[in-house]
């Protein structure tokens, strides 16, 4: 059985999904401390043909916090109104906006106030909108020695899924020895996104924007075939 672990990160990038998607099982961590200058809780988006940072606004609290443990800040009301805008200025005139913009609503209007729950729950609507079937699993259900660290706790996470084979997106080459998952019984394999294209409004190609954008841009049926674009190492 084919495993992936994944930080939660707020409408991600196509290579998410495609690793979502080639996995059995596809674990999302909830006990991992949080990061300000990673990809958790913002993304990018087109917008005035340049690529736009656009966030979820967080309540002050400690940086030592796990995800799960981190709250949306209050302004988020307003301020969730105020992307909505910008998204829909951005894509107004995309091919699949009428198609798209309502579930991306949906996603922003959510009351969860957790951050944790509320990336979470985004995730599960656009893998079943883009008819991923593979189960998504919380890290902190799963029964191991969660004071583990590193590939100690991703190698005991496939082995209480029952899982023998890992895959890492393929920044993780440096991280991980595939001799040393393979003395634990777990085949380990990277994934490698293809440098995937489709039409945007101008003529140079933006890419690695938001999974919101391959969505603006591309029917259900282009996706289903980009989601396909990868190599395994």
């Amino acid at each position: 059985m084919k495993v992936g672990i994944m930080q939660p990160y707020f409408l991600p990038y196509l290579g998410y999904f495609q690793l979502m998607s080639i996995c059995d099982t596809f674990v999302v961590y909830d006990n991992i401390k949080f990061t300000k200058k990673g990809w958790i809780h913002r993304n990018r988006m087109l917008l005035n043909d340049k690529d736009h940072m656009f966030s979820i606004p967080l309540r002050s609290d400690s940086d030592f916090l796990n995800v799960d443990q981190r709250f949306i800040g209050e302004n988020f009301d307003k301020e969730r109104m105020k992307i909505l805008g910008q998204i829909r200025s951005a894509y107004g005139r995309a091919v699949c906006f009428h198609e798209v913009y309502p579930l991306i609503e949906d996603i922003f209007i959510d009351n969860e106030k957790n951050l944790f729950r509320f990336i979470y729950n985004s995730l599960v609507k656009i893998k079943e909108s883009l008819s991923i079937t593979t189960p998504l699993v919380i890290s902190s259900e799963v029964a191991i020695d969660h004071d583990l660290k590193g590939k100690h706790r991703v190698m005991e996470l496939c082995k209480a899924l029952g899982g023998d084979t890992y895959i890492n997106p393929v920044g993780g080459m440096e991280l991980y020895d595939k001799e040393e998952f393979k003395a634990n019984g777990i085949d380990l394999h990277f994934h490698k996104m293809r440098a995937v294209t489709y039409p945007q409004y101008g003529d140079a190609f933006i890419p690695s924007l938001s999974i919101l954008d391959v969505m603006m841009f591309n029917p259900k049926e282009k996706i289903q075939q980009q989601l396909k674009e990868y190599d395994l190492i």
